[in-house]
């Protein structure tokens, strides 16, 4: 019965391993190398940008709440720009959509517990110059992906539920993704 658990395991984990892979490969193919904050990349006429809420396709609840307003304090915090909610009186815009949060276990105690989980961020995001009608920067499919140890009473595969319980693991998330979509943005990584 062991040997079986142990085969169980062993393809559980091969089966983890390609996505993550394959997200790594995505991540460090659209990566260049610039000075963080020092990215000179948008048009001089943009001094205003909308940013309205993001929309939410997933049943993580508020999860678009807390993306746009990481996102509005990332681009606040990098002190360039004026930073509206909405779309009018602005000379560009950045529109978000969150498409899917997963969960995943990817690493397990010796009781066959889940002790580590990835969880993944797929969202489309477009900043859109207003004055040119032009599409600055764009992903559809932008990947996110972050892992997060949890306790052994932590046991819930659905992101609803584990982002709910883990609050840490959803400011990481939400920061790190805001982090990452002004940067591609702003430095045009």
């Amino acid at each position: 019965m062991t040997r079986i658990v142990d085969c169980l395991h062993e393809i559980e984990m091969r089966a983890l391993i390609v996505p993550i892979l394959l997200l790594c490969a995505v991540c460090v193919s659209a990566c260049g190398y610039s000075l963080a904050g020092r990215g000179a990349y948008l048009p001089a006429h943009i001094k205003v940008i909308g940013l309205p809420t993001f929309t939410n396709a997933t049943a993580v609840f508020d999860v678009e709440q807390k993306i746009t307003a990481k996102v509005r304090a990332e681009l606040l915090g990098r002190g360039r720009y004026e930073i509206r909610s909405d779309r009018t009186g602005v000379d560009a815009v950045l529109l978000g959509d969150i498409l899917a949060i997963g969960i995943a276990p990817v690493a397990f105690n010796d009781q066959q517990q889940a002790t580590r989980y990835a969880v993944t961020l797929v969202a489309k995001i477009e900043f859109r110059d207003l004055k040119t009608d032009k599409v600055i920067w764009q992903n559809p499919q932008m990947v996110f992906g972050e892992q997060y140890d949890v306790t052994t009473t932590q046991t819930a595969t659905d992101p609803n539920a584990f982002l709910g319980q883990n609050v840490n693991a959803m400011e990481r998330l939400t920061s790190e993704f805001a982090r990452a979509v002004v940067s591609a943005i702003l430095e045009s990584f």
